[in-house]
């Protein structure tokens, strides 16, 4: 699957490279968007032909809500430690890590309430963590555990990552992957403002 993913990637770049024009890319944005619903439909129906297993997910209580907290404390000191490499304050990197993969809302919080040039980097982070876990995410799953491979997607498990998740793990894996994407993308625009410098 790892393969697929890399090659479906290099093939996607090549393709927009040489052939996309300007006037596709809103068609293009359209059909990417439809796909992600027809994958989300088709793990929703996996799903919801499984006897018992909201009952088990619910059996979970607060230890569910665990995975998320675990990701985004991993996320933003992972990012605060980093910055330190690349010449910003431990806060900017840990703004930057709290966008938890969500490029598009944390670059624009970044950007309007503190620095266009720190909003590119959170963008660019923020991209590449996701495509970076369309990569490993089966890998992770396979070598390290199920559990781990929920959180190289961050907040992306609750959409575009989750079909990954759901095909390298369990159902009840799956489960776990979406309430902490859900859970991490509700936090984004609560903890991005508050790590930026003041």
């Amino acid at each position: 699957m790892t393969k697929i993913a890399l090659a479906s990637i290099g093939g996607g770049i090549l393709l927009g490279y040489f052939f996309l024009q300007p006037v596709h890319l809103e068609l293009l944005g359209t059909l990417v968007t439809i796909a992600l619903w027809i994958l989300l439909l088709g793990i929703g129906l996996d799903l919801g032909r499984t006897s018992g297993l909201l009952a088990r997910i619910k059996g979970l209580g607060l230890h569910c809500l665990c995975v998320p907290m675990v990701v985004a404390v991993g996320s933003i000191a992972g990012a605060a430690a980093a910055a330190v490499l690349m010449g910003l304050t431990l806060r900017e990197g840990a703004a930057v890590g709290a966008g938890f993969g969500w490029y598009s809302l944390s670059a624009v919080i970044i950007s309007q309430s503190y620095d266009v040039s720190l909003g590119a980097v959170a963008f660019l982070t923020n991209v590449f963590r996701e495509v970076l876990a369309i990569i490993i995410i089966p890998v992770v799953a396979a070598r390290i555990g199920h559990l781990a491979s929920v959180a190289p997607g961050g907040a992306t498990t609750m959409d575009v990552t989750l079909p990954l998740v759901a095909k390298s793990t369990t159902k009840e894996m799956t489960m776990i992957a979406f309430v902490s994407g859900i859970v991490l993308s509700a936090l984004v625009p609560i903890l991005v403002p508050i790590l930026l410098p003041i």
